[in-house]
């Protein structure tokens, strides 16, 4: 396998962002579809259908999913070489929508994290790189994937072999997130660009009893609030700044009236790393100050750690080759490489460990709106469909020219 290369000359590249205004109309009434009938988790069917229908006629080699209802679906160009990946996540959030649009959805369900026009944009790739087919020096293999915002899609996909789906080697990968921000500004940097996450779920054993009378029970409840507080200033003394953890303590539980001290407090909380040396070292740390802090107050914690995505990690050399041509592509003004990662977490991780590739952020806030008004996840955000075409032409543009640079 080749490295990408040092040059972002792409000239023999199609004008994909010109031959993606054909396309508009269509992407626009698929993005709705998908809008107005969201679905959760590992299993779209409405989705898979629909998308399933939207390639046909392309000539492409398409399978479904065994265990989730996920699409992998296989460009083969005209002449033989190695494989690029595209990725686009098509599930929904438990969101009651209430940003007014004439095709909102009403199920109760919301595309509010943009993953309608992921995979809106993705089949619109698929079909700029379709006519292009015979000038492809390879394979184009288009991952349509549920469940990112859950437990993962994309791991079980690996399993059931989208990375093999061509026939030979995937030599890149590459995902573009829409997001609320300046309408057509692509954002991304090598190295790590979003964070690992854990759950940490921790019990504190005593003995409960009655609350008028706390020196006969050995009362859990003021260990965990020590042990709340004691997180927070451990991961500024444990961690370098530069390799941030962050450690959010979101659900305290104990007794169910206020006059009974419980046997056990429960404390949970969100954790974000960006790295493998930082997720190792809180693994350690935690429990540490967590039966010690329960031993002061004659009780025992037990840590439970239940480790999510891994770090996304873009390629630096691709990342650098990817920046240069969605300049050359889109022009250099509305192409930024991002200063710090993101803490927010995406299992496009789990390609990008095996695969060396890139994941870039559109900005889609429609003109006129302020794009910190409604963030993602917000059952009010907006996205701005008028960018389908650019973003189908960004991903085909990188993707033909990544195989255009193995036969140079």
């Amino acid at each position: 396998m080749s490295a990408p290369p040092t040059t972002s000359s792409s000239a023999a590249a199609p004008d994909f962002r010109t031959e993606a205004q054909s396309l508009h109309d269509d992407l626009v009434t698929l993005r709705r579809t998908l809008h107005a009938n969201p679905e959760l988790g590992f299993q779209l069917p409405f989705t898979q259908k629909t998308v399933v229908d939207e390639l046909e006629g392309l000539g492409l080699e398409i399978t479904t999913g065994e265990s989730l209802t996920s699409i992998v679906a296989v460009l083969k160009g005209g002449r033989p070489g190695p494989a690029v990946l595209l990725r686009g996540d098509m599930d929904a959030l438990p969101v009651a929508e209430d940003t007014g649009l004439h095709y909102a959805s009403t199920n109760g369900n919301m595309h509010a994290c943009g993953h309608d026009m992921h995979t809106a944009g993705l089949v619109g790739a698929a079909r700029l790189l379709a006519a292009h087919r015979n000038e492809l020096p390879g394979s184009i293999v288009f991952m349509f994937q549920p469940a990112e915002e859950v437990e993962g899609g994309a791991e079980p996909m690996i399993a059931e072999g989208v990375l093999e789906a061509a026939g030979v080697p995937v030599i890149a990968a590459y995902g573009i997130h829409v997001e609320a921000d300046k309408r057509g500004r692509f954002t991304t940097k090598g190295g790590p660009l979003m964070a690992g996450f854990a759950d940490l779920n921790l019990t504190v054993h005593g003995a409960g009893g009655h609350s008028s009378q706390p020196q006969a029970t050995r009362d859990p409840v003021p260990a965990v609030a020590e042990i709340a507080l004691a997180l927070n200033t451990m991961t500024t003394r444990s961690f370098d700044i530069f390799d941030p953890v962050v450690v959010s303590v979101t659900q305290l539980e104990g007794s169910q009236a206020s006059n009974i001290i419980p046997d056990t407090a429960k404390l949970t909380a969100s954790v974000r790393y960006l790295s493998a040396d930082s997720i190792a070292l809180l693994q350690q740390r935690v429990p540490e100050i967590a039966e010690n802090i329960a031993r002061a107050h004659r009780c025992t914690a037990e840590v439970d750690f239940r480790i999510g995505f891994p770090v996304t990690v873009n390629n630096p050399a691709e990342t650098g080759v990817v920046i240069d041509r969605l300049g050359e592509a889109f022009g250099s003004e509305h192409v930024e490489e991002m200063a710090v990662p993101r803490m927010g977490s995406e299992d496009f991780s789990y390609v990008l460990e095996k695969v060396p590739g890139t994941f870039v952020f559109l900005g889609a806030t429609p003109e006129g709106v302020d794009p910190n008004a409604e963030t993602n996840h917000s059952p009010r955000v907006v996205f701005d469909d008028g960018l389908l075409g650019d973003q189908a032409a960004a991903l085909a543009h990188l993707a033909f020219t990544r195989l255009a640079d193995e036969v140079r």
